[in-house]
């Protein structure tokens, strides 16, 4: 069997080994870079950004409690820009090597669907046309621009260009208090630029569990960050060498500036161009629509990612491609959207699985919540890493683990327990049944199951 595969992101690029795996004859199709925006220009290089400016802050302002002495701390921001771009080299070439060891072709240009058998290649040596059986289309996102006056002026950024500068700037001003917002307002604001946050909803990360976001926005705050939410930016312009940005709260307006924008407001799908009319695929501007296993309204073709109507997630995108390489090639398939983490890595790391506390009182769920605090944990103590929150979500009756929320040491690690007990539809007395080891962060999830089932022990909430 023939697969083709346009895009070599997380989701491509997996979806491409896996069906190597199976047995598949597979060509992959990318006009841009393997590994996609992850690898490239997402999560990978800001978590690069993210690690080396939280030690520095965490030298620089908490050394004296852990015992250290340190003078004169400073960073090399384009020695750290190098180290970014090593690291990504690193890890595609990684993918390139797993290309090469599955007898994967690779082919760098950009595919168009001719029809829903054949697809036309534009590379940079001319136009090939290409065969197939089944076509997994994953074509990925890209950042999205609000329209509004002084969009395209110097120094107002997407994030794929703000992680391309090597040198830190005095301010910023942040459109949108996303994850792709708060990630970068950590990393500034850890090496003493001037942030500003403007977020349009109510709640920073609206899609996570308020209470956990609001460890972060404590900390942001501790750091100088001005955030202003329920509040948009009306009009970007030049004031001498700044940039002045018009803001409306609702009930007043001012002015703040700047020397630099970043554009965080979200990303849009890459389905332009690629033969969805001619074929009469379904979509809308919000992707490609599919049924619960990625295909689309044509037989042999698939969708898969943030191209797609569905969570932009790269750790989604690659589910859904081995998903979707199994389903072709015959096998049983299957996606469990209840248990796709979401997670933030800021300081503190955010993370959740499962219903929000909002979810559960939206859908009047009978539900009972379990919490410990962070610095009643040892290992946090241990490490100065107390501000924080285990938050457990169950049902009251049957005490089965609905969420797990998590804000701080390790968040984004542990929180796999929590989806993992609700794959197996575990109760919170399972997981007080189990022995967690001490001194550790994941003792944490121990007592706050104990606290959902009023079993607390050291629970000093």
């Amino acid at each position: 069997m023939k697969v083709a595969v346009l895009g070599a992101g997380p989701g491509g690029y997996v979806c491409a080994i896996r069906l190597a795996q199976l047995g598949a004859e597979v060509t992959v199709i990318e006009d841009k870079h393997i590994g996609g925006v992850c690898l490239n220009k997402g999560c990978i290089p800001t978590k690069v950004l993210l690690h080396s400016t939280e030690i520095f802050h965490l030298l620089n302002n908490e050394s004296s409690s852990l015992g250290l002495k340190m003078d004169n701390l400073k960073i090399d921001y384009e020695l750290l820009s190098t180290r970014k771009n090593l690291v990504v080299t690193q890890l595609v070439e990684g993918v390139k090597s797993l290309f090469d060891s599955n007898n994967i072709e690779f082919i760098n240009g950009r595919g168009k669907l001719i029809n829903n058998n054949e697809i036309e290649i534009t590379t940079p040596y001319g136009i090939k046309c290409l065969k197939f059986d089944r076509i997994v289309i994953a074509t990925g996102s890209r950042p999205t621009i609000i329209p509004i006056e002084g969009n395209k002026l110097e120094n107002v950024f997407t994030s794929d260009e703000l992680l391309k500068i090597d040198y830190i700037p005095d301010s910023i001003l942040i459109i949108g208090g996303g994850v792709i917002g708060v990630e970068f307002a950590n990393i500034y604001s850890n090496l003493g630029t001037k942030v500003t946050i403007v977020e349009m909803l109510p709640n920073l990360v609206a899609n996570m569990d308020y209470e956990i976001v609001s460890y972060l926005e404590e900390s942001l705050k501790e750091k100088n960050v001005n955030i202003y939410k329920n509040t948009k930016v009306m009009s970007i312009s030049k004031n001498g060498k700044e940039l002045r940005s018009e803001i409306d709260t609702g009930d007043r307006s001012f002015y703040v500036n700047s020397d630099l924008v970043l554009m965080a407001t979200g990303r849009r799908p890459n389905i332009e161009d690629i033969g969805l009319e001619q074929l009469g695929i379904k979509f809308s501007n919000k992707g490609i629509e599919t049924d619960e296993l990625f295909k689309t309204n044509i037989e042999n073709i698939y969708a898969i990612g943030d191209c797609t109507n569905g969570i932009q997630l790269a750790h989604q995108a690659s589910s859904a491609g081995i998903a979707v390489a199994d389903s072709i090639c015959g096998k049983y398939a299957h996606i469990d959207f209840n248990t796709i983490p979401f997670c933030v890595y800021t300081k503190p790391e955010l993370a959740g699985v499962g219903i929000t506390e909002q979810e559960a009182q939206k859908n009047k769920l009978n539900y009972r919540v379990g919490k410990f605090p962070l610095y009643g944990n040892s290992k946090a103590v241990i490490n100065g890493d107390t501000q924080g929150i285990v938050k457990i979500i169950i049902d009251s009756d049957t005490k089965e683990v609905l969420g797990m929320h998590i804000a701080g040491l390790n968040a984004t690690e542990l929180i796999e327990i929590g989806g993992l007990a609700i794959k197996l539809e575990a109760t919170a007395n399972e997981l007080v049944n189990m022995i967690f080891a001490h001194p550790t962060a994941s003792e944490s999830i121990h007592e706050a199951s104990m606290d959902a089932i009023d079993r607390a022990i050291h629970n000093i909430y």
